[in-house]
């Protein structure tokens, strides 16, 4: 076993893509996500104001609408053409449209219109600005009304609202979205390179015919053979979490508060990935082909893995293969534990759908290498 184990070793090390997708990938990548989301909030987004009206009225509610650090008013227009082509031109987010006689018909409560228009080519951009354009509105809609109020009654003292609404962020207080996304994609890239090792791990001895020369030479025992695969691996992977978490202190994003249950979901993650891993390897028994499954996989993980999107909104057909996707329940009990502070027993589901990948996984590749050893002592026999 310590004679085989050294063998894989030494097998990784020699190949330099496989050292350089393993440890150097996601290096690359942390820096890479912490760079883009290290601000953590969009500000200063482009808008133009259409002010038909120019009144003091108006220029009151555009001053408003500047001092929102979420926008940046970029133009003024007095008239409201071409105001589609010039929300390309200037890439702006929205176009509020401020009427003729809006000073006018708000004295004499005629109830004008302000339209705003959004550009949605980024959704992510436009709800962000609209949210925040909503809030200038609002607030200035209100101050309207409670002047208007205190001129007919001033013994109300300003007092108008029929009730007040708190607004309390709990978990991600600043709404910060680097605090969102850095741990989930960094986690995507700790499978990416795990699959990557291993669907090449019995694939290539196939290809370079060391599988009956040297492997069973060795051990007849598929569990075995397994478990001299995946234990450099699992090796490995304890120095990969500690360069993602490293760059979770550089980047200063939200670090695990107990590190126990970290380290247990985390451990039955590698465990079912490398599982997996190995059933491709044994299965396809073709590198190339192994690392091209290995990306239809990869790819859309993040996407159907329910951290952006919630898993009850999709169809139960795409349900099922999130779920067969070990970064699925990884991450949701990842997701709770970093954010809400989860203790062990609120993750147990997640952990019990990890062993269960786990163990189907693991059995299917011993099942199919079990095959592939009786096929070759039957031809070496032959032979």
């Amino acid at each position: 076993m310590l004679q085989l184990i050294t063998r894989e070793f030494k097998r990784f090390f020699k190949d330099s893509t496989l050292v350089s997708v393993f440890f150097l990938a996601p290096i690359v990548y942390s820096l890479l996500i912490g760079n883009i989301y290290k601000k953590g909030k969009v500000e200063d987004l482009p808008v133009i104001v259409v002010d038909q009206d120019n009144t003091p009225l108006s220029n009151t509610l555009i001053e408003m609408i500047r001092d929102n650090e979420k926008l940046q008013v970029v133009e003024v227009k007095s008239n409201n053409t071409f105001t589609q082509e010039d929300l390309v031109k200037e890439k702006a987010v929205l176009a509020i449209v401020i009427p003729d006689r809006f000073e006018a018909d708000i004295l004499q409560k005629r109830y004008p219109e302000v339209n705003t228009y959004i550009n949605t080519t980024n959704l992510l951009t436009a709800n962000l600005a609209t949210t925040a354009a909503q809030m200038s509105l609002g607030t200035f809609s209100a101050g309207v009304e409670m002047k208007a109020n205190l001129k007919k009654d001033p013994s109300t003292g300003g007092q108008f609202e029929p009730f007040k609404a708190n607004y309390i962020r709990l978990f991600n207080p600043g709404a910060n979205y680097f605090t969102y996304m850095f741990p989930g994609m960094l986690m995507v890239v700790f499978q990416q390179v795990l699959l990557l090792g291993l669907a090449v791990s019995f694939s290539r001895e196939f290809e370079q015919n060391t599988f009956k020369s040297e492997l069973l030479n060795s051990t007849g025992s598929a569990l075995k053979l397994m478990f001299v695969k995946v234990f450099p691996f699992w090796l490995l992977s304890i120095v990969l979490a500690g360069i993602f978490y490293s760059f979770h202190v550089i980047f200063k994003a939200p670090l695990p508060y107990d590190l126990w249950p970290f380290a247990i979901n985390t451990g039955c993650f590698v465990v079912a990935v490398s599982m997996l891993g190995v059933l491709l390897s044994v299965v396809l028994k073709d590198s190339l082909r192994a690392t091209q499954i290995l990306m239809l996989i990869a790819a859309p993980a993040f996407v159907m893995g329910g951290y952006s999107w919630p898993l009850s909104a999709m169809p139960e057909g795409v349900q099922m293969i999130a779920n067969a996707i070990p970064l699925t329940p990884f991450l949701e009990a990842h997701k709770s534990m970093l954010f809400q502070r989860a203790p062990m027993s609120d993750i147990m589901p997640q952990l019990k759908a990890l062993g269960l990948q786990a163990g189907i996984y693991g059995v299917l590749a011993w099942a199919v290498l079990s095959f592939h050893i009786y096929r070759a002592k039957r031809q070496s026999k032959a032979d």
